[in-house]
């Protein structure tokens, strides 16, 4: 129902008061006191009568869901986020609609580069496990895709880790640090690569060889020996991507293909929403903020900067294409392998 402003106070009261009698009783409750009565129209007057159902269902009251409603994500605390995530999921049975409600919720974001790492679980590399404030792409995708799925601050902090790393099993060693080659296939369970499908002939491809052993010791200093990858990835290029974006759902992942001196590599990272005028657009964590933009707009930015480039002589990356994941309607959660001691990690893996 809306109010509008020339309804008169005892009816607004009126309204109200038999709001919250319905919404309490579908919940379940059998009485509802005069003090919550009075309390509920207040906070109430902006929210559904199934907002305010999912947010009794989990014990939340309708002001504290107001203050989170218009809240973003990266100012609330770790408490605020278990709350909310588990009145968003009996609010939005829909993951896809969840994933963007909570992309969105965290425009405005500030973006750092390099910005998680294992501490306090190592002190290689002694960024935390988990950032509210800032993201860079990577980190807004992981965290946007473990909240949709959690329904708690302890579930969402599990599927993170899930998602970020091998099994699930922490450490730098087991981080999916390579999009195409470690965070694609080891989250298969969650998307399906469609690029080469989406392409059909017309798909572009490109070699790409990985050596972990040497990316481990420049960064880390650390001595593993892990065998050489090689593969032949797929991506839609810049001419098509017009094409195919009406098939692209909300949710999807995307993967910014780059290319510099003859190789091409996963860039950047962010998802796929819908605008009002039905067209996709490019949800992402980059400098300065967290932005949705269209695709049109992102691609002529990368002209803009690569004429800039070329006109100061300066040889940088220009962009290629993307490639894109559907993110599964119901995925199953794998569950992680068995966390081993920190020092059987240093010793025994890889």
């Amino acid at each position: 129902m809306h109010m509008t402003t020339m309804v008169c106070a005892a009816a607004r009261c009126l309204f109200l008061t038999a709001l919250a009698v319905a919404v309490f009783a579908a919940a379940g409750c059998a009485h509802v006191s005069r003090d919550t009565a009075r309390e509920l129209p207040r906070a109430a007057i902006s929210l559904t009568p199934a907002q305010i159902l999912a947010a009794t269902t989990v014990g939340m009251s309708v002001e504290a869901l107001t203050t989170l409603i218009d809240k973003p994500l990266y100012r609330m605390k770790p408490e605020e986020v278990g709350h909310y995530l588990a009145y968003l999921r009996r609010a939005e049975p829909d993951l896809r609609a969840r994933v963007v409600h909570l992309g969105r919720k965290n425009i405005g974001q500030p973006y750092e580069l390099y910005l998680l790492g294992e501490f306090p679980y190592e002190t290689v590399d002694d960024q935390p496990l988990f950032s509210l404030e800032k993201s860079d792409c990577v980190v807004f995708a992981e965290h946007t895709y473990a909240m949709a799925l959690a329904e708690s601050w302890e579930d969402f902090f599990w599927l993170l880790q899930r998602i970020r790393y091998r099994d699930g099993v922490i450490g730098v060693v087991t981080r999916n640090h390579y999009t195409e080659t470690d965070w694609n296939p080891q989250n298969a369970w969650l998307f399906t690569e469609i690029s080469a499908g989406l392409a059909g002939e017309r798909a572009a491809t490109y070699p790409l060889t990985v050596d972990r052993s040497r990316f481990l010791r420049n960064r880390y200093k650390l001595d593993r020996a892990i065998a050489v990858q090689t593969t032949t990835e797929a991506y839609v290029p810049n001419a098509i991507v017009a094409e195919v974006l009406p098939q692209l759902q909300q949710g999807d992942l995307v993967n910014i293909i780059s290319g510099k001196a003859g190789g091409y590599w996963a860039s950047h990272v962010g998802m796929v929403v819908i605008g009002p005028d039905g067209a996709r657009n490019l949800l992402h964590s980059s400098e300065p903020a967290v932005r949705e933009e269209s695709f049109d707009s992102f691609m002529q930015r990368a002209r803009d900067r690569e004429a800039r480039n070329a006109a100061a002589g300066i040889d940088g990356q220009v962009l290629a294409g993307f490639k894109f994941l559907r993110l599964h309607d119901n995925p199953v959660v794998p569950p992680m392998a068995p966390q081993p001691r920190p020092m059987a990690v240093n010793l025994e893996r890889n």
